[in-house]
């Protein structure tokens, strides 16, 4: 079952402050979107709109046609993970699940089944207040994918867990996609978009910035040039600048080069007798191109050098 996430001029009012500022974007099936934007953006005021934690000022969010609040089994149909400490700390994790599936007509069997995909297996009756982070990660995880819906909305999924739970939660996101379910990931960890995401929606003051495929964003490979590591840096420095390219030298020992791409820099090189050690095309990271379109967006700025 194939379901779109569709906001539509959605705005959200706190007096005088707009936290959503008629915000457009459709979140389709089969692809993660990344859901990317400074501290204070609306990112999660506009997920809990989505799931019907707070009523637009004006505009419209739908899942699959529907308002959230008009689903008649909301946990079949969107599985979502927004605050993973908010589970009553008593309560063991497998008795946290059980609650979820008896309010929401599900059946038992889901929980050893979710218990197990999110590897809590053997600490489902502890205590949920005496988990971890990561671990309370994985308890939300579980909940989100209780009903097994066709839509999932994660904030920030990755907070607490170490780097294979990393890995871990990124495979299972990619996973969901690959089976075609609709995808919402919030992150501030640029890096780990990078890997994640397919498609981003990028926000800045409650509204949309950005709305474009990955590479769109990130842009072409020979964008910032080609980095060379040569035995003779010197000699391949004064060749490739004779044949019109741009050389700077790094700190590291190594040149950047533009003005001319990989293979014609290998061409010469190797016509010339002068060996590379590393020829790697130089792509924009998602964290630059993230800080150029938020730029105008960041509400709370750090001044370098310190208090003044």
């Amino acid at each position: 079952m194939s379901i779109r996430i569709e906001a539509r001029n959605l705005t959200k009012r706190y007096g005088e402050t707009r936290a959503v500022d008629d915000l457009t974007f459709t979140v389709e099936p089969g692809s993660v979107t990344g859901f990317l934007g400074p501290n204070g953006a609306g990112k999660t005021t506009t997920m809990r709109m989505i799931l019907g934690l707070d009523a637009p000022t004006s505009g419209s969010v739908t899942v699959g046609g529907r308002r959230y609040a008009d689903l008649p089994s909301p946990m079949r149909v969107v599985g979502a993970l927004l605050d993973a400490r908010a589970v009553h700390p008593g309560r063991t994790a497998y008795d946290h699940l059980l609650c979820l599936a008896q309010t929401n007509n599900l059946p038992s069997r889901r929980i050893d089944e979710v218990l197990a995909t999110v590897g809590l297996t053997e600490v489902a009756r502890r205590r949920a207040g005496r988990f971890s982070l990561g671990m309370s990660q994985r308890l939300g995880i579980a909940a989100a994918l209780l009903g097994d819906p066709p839509v999932l909305m994660f904030d920030e999924p990755v907070n607490g867990l170490d780097p294979e739970g990393i890995r871990w939660i990124r495979q299972l996101i990619r996973g969901f996609a690959a089976e075609g379910r609709t995808v919402l990931v919030s992150s501030h960890l640029m890096s780990e978009m990078a890997l994640t995401a397919d498609r981003l929606v990028v926000i800045g003051a409650g509204r949309l910035i950005a709305d474009r495929w990955l590479d769109d964003v990130i842009g072409p490979d020979d964008v910032r040039g080609v980095r060379v590591r040569a035995a003779d840096p010197d000699a391949v420095a004064a060749l490739l600048t004779t044949s019109g390219g741009l050389v700077t030298p790094e700190p590291d020992g190594s040149l950047l080069v533009t003005g001319l791409d990989g293979a014609r820099i290998g061409a010469l090189t190797a016509r010339h007798a002068l060996p590379l050690s590393e020829l790697i095309p130089q792509r924009p990271s998602l964290e630059e191109a993230f800080m150029e379109l938020t730029r105008d967006s960041v509400q709370f700025a750090a001044r370098d050098g310190g208090d003044r």
